[in-house]
């Protein structure tokens, strides 16, 4: 497993002296015997300037001791969470301030987050770009490999706030606080649009490889987590295809429909990123048997990180250690004593089909209700612990009790089973794609693991590319323009290396094949942070359908097979329209009248 690392430039320790935050910008004295032209003046010094935007990228996954990030459908645990209650002012991990101030050079991923450090790392950005005549000792690789990553993380981090907050000013000049700063909010549209712009612009300026440029070949092998051209295109390609999403285009048309030109344009783009990843293998799917290289490793020593030669972004690393605390403790079936483990719930599991490929629903499939684990596709056992698992094979007596997963009513695992701290699943399941078995408090496995949440891989923009071309082309045999992949054959491409077989003709309509791509996002990329996200732009987290979450009651039969089975309803999730969005802080929107709050909040 290759190792995979952002190393700074040795010219970081220059911004680490001048910029401490955002505000040493307007404070910066004449006595700093670093001058501007130390800083910007060589590549080297610049990109170590740049490269703290990468500190500014949030680990959802660690911004608390607990997972807290998965906002729709997929999980639940002991205690409901503020989102399924409708209350999305607690929403505050990842989203929202905290009480340091906001920084990227210390350690502790949990003050990380999306809301300060998108508009710190935007400030950062424009500084930059503001800069670039000053950079004199560089070749002109290495001017556009510099400005090609300020413009991609400015378009990047207003995406990232949009896509929660909706339509925001768009700031592309650096502002200071005697200039007016009254910018009035636009549109979802128009502001993914100037979003757009800048990663376009990037995508023309970033390499598609920076080990195969001179500017690269400083850090060669340790290259993978910089910006380059795919990068660009990729988030173009899903900034705009965003912007097109029904609920989108309703916040800025009044329209709950796609809008089909910005889908064209989004297909191009994801065409382009693809054609370049096959062509050059830059970035390509994992293998089946290697497919969870994408979430975790062992890492002996916290040296190695997961994501293999699928993911193209991931969050930076703050912290390794954080890990075990985070990724492990709020899935593992049993760690420090059972405190309150995020779960799956039973409707999410729905969504994974039987291993002839059909969903469960689906007369032909083979699904028994009554026996509702046996025949279903591989992602389901590689992704979820199921009554009877395998958990541990250590020999401690008091471990022998956790060998087997008893996720029966009343069974060990089950919530309050084992007395009053014990607190196990809450729904009869567990997850384990960023928590393989043996990472417990008695294999000891957390202690030489690596699990991290992807920010984007392959297999996501095989799935954007699909449903781009449909909605844009209007069907699944159609291409987007420049490549030859039909929106069919790349859903394909992902079922096949999960060892599933085409979609059947039935499936790939015009009134069934969106539902196909809702159900196969929904196993390929789930628990990765993107179900919240797509529901909303899709106009469905209001339906009733993603809106329960359920659980499973059932006993054990003589032959390790569940009897007795019933579901069972825990909570329906409350969402109104006003869910549509985040709230933003009030004292925000109380500045200036042309920042107002989102509706209903």
């Amino acid at each position: 497993m290759k190792k995979h690392k952002i190393f700074k430039f040795q010219y970081l320790l220059i911004l680490l002296l001048t910029l401490c935050s955002c505000e040493s910008y307007l404070d910066r004295t004449p006595e700093l015997d670093i001058s501007d032209k130390e800083i910007y003046g060589s590549f080297i010094s610049f990109q170590g300037f740049t490269e703290e935007l990468y500190n500014c990228i949030t680990d959802y996954n660690k911004c608390g001791a607990w997972n807290q990030y998965l906002f729709a459908d997929e999980t639940l645990n002991k205690s409901p969470y503020p989102s399924d209650q409708g209350n999305y002012w607690s929403m505050t991990r990842p989203f929202d301030e905290v009480s340091t101030a906001v920084t990227t050079v210390n350690s502790n991923p949990k003050n990380k987050r999306i809301w300060p450090l998108c508009w710190y790392g935007i400030r950062k950005a424009n500084l930059g770009l503001t800069k670039l005549d000053l950079l004199i000792d560089a070749t002109q690789e290495e001017k556009d490999i510099i400005k090609g990553q300020l413009l991609f993380f400015r378009g990047w981090f207003h995406f990232e706030l949009m896509r929660y907050w909706g339509g925001l000013p768009y700031i592309d000049t650096l502002l200071y606080p005697n200039d007016n700063l009254k910018r009035p909010r636009l549109t979802y549209r128009e502001t993914a649009l100037r979003a757009a712009e800048d990663l376009e612009a990037a995508a023309k300026l970033l390499p598609v490889d920076w080990d195969k440029t001179a500017a690269g070949f400083r850090t060669l092998g340790d290259n993978h987590q910089r910006i380059n051209k795919i990068f660009a295109l990729c988030y173009l390609g899903k900034d705009l295809l965003y912007a097109a999403s029904p609920m989108m285009n309703e916040e800025s048309t009044g329209h709950n429909s796609y809008d089909v030109d910005l889908c064209k344009r989004a297909a191009i783009a994801f065409g382009e990123a693809l054609k370049i990843c096959n062509e050059t293998g830059v970035y390509q799917l994992q293998s089946w048997d290697t497919w969870t290289d994408n979430f975790w490793v062992w890492s002996p020593g916290n040296t190695l990180r997961p994501g293999g030669t699928e993911v193209i972004m991931d969050p930076t690393i703050y912290d390794p250690g954080r890990v075990r605390w985070s990724t492990v403790c709020g899935t593992s079936p049993f760690v420090e004593g059972y405190q309150g483990a995020e779960v799956p719930t039973n409707n999410y599991i729905k969504n994974y089909a039987m291993a002839n490929g059909l969903p469960i629903d689906d007369p032909n499939s083979g699904y028994n209700p009554n026996d509702p684990w046996t025949g279903r596709e591989p992602r389901f056992y590689k992704d979820i612990i199921i009554d009877g698992d395998t958990l541990t094979t250590n020999t401690d007596p008091n471990a022998v009790l956790e060998q087997t997963a008893q996720l029966y009513t009343g069974g060990r695992h089950r919530k309050n089973s084992g007395g009053p701290t014990k607190e196990g699943s809450v729904t009869g399941f567990y997850y384990k794609r960023f928590s393989p078995i043996g990472c417990n408090g008695w294999d000891k496995g957390w202690e030489n693991f690596q699990a991290y949440i992807p920010y984007l891989r392959l297999a996501d923009v095989y799935l954007m590319y699909a449903e781009a071309v449909f909605q844009g082309y209007g069907d699944a045999t159609n291409t987007a323009e420049g490549y030859t992949l039909t929106a069919e054959q790349a859903v394909n491409i992902i079922r096949n290396r999960a060892q599933l077989p085409n979609l059947e003709d039935r499936y790939t309509t015009k009134t069934t094949f969106m539902g196909e791509i809702i159900r196969e996002r929904a196993v390929e990329l789930g628990f990765e942070a993107h179900r919240f996200c797509d529901l909303r732009r899709w106009n469905l987290n209001g339906d009733e359908k993603y809106r329960l979450k359920t659980a499973i009651d059932f006993d054990r039969g003589a032959n390790g097979k569940p009897i007795n089975l019933s579901e069972r309803v825990v909570i329906t999730r409350v969402v109104e329209k006003k869910h549509n969005w985040l709230p933003f802080r009030k004292d925000f929107t109380t500045i200036y009248p042309e920042f107002p709050q989102n509706p209903g909040w």
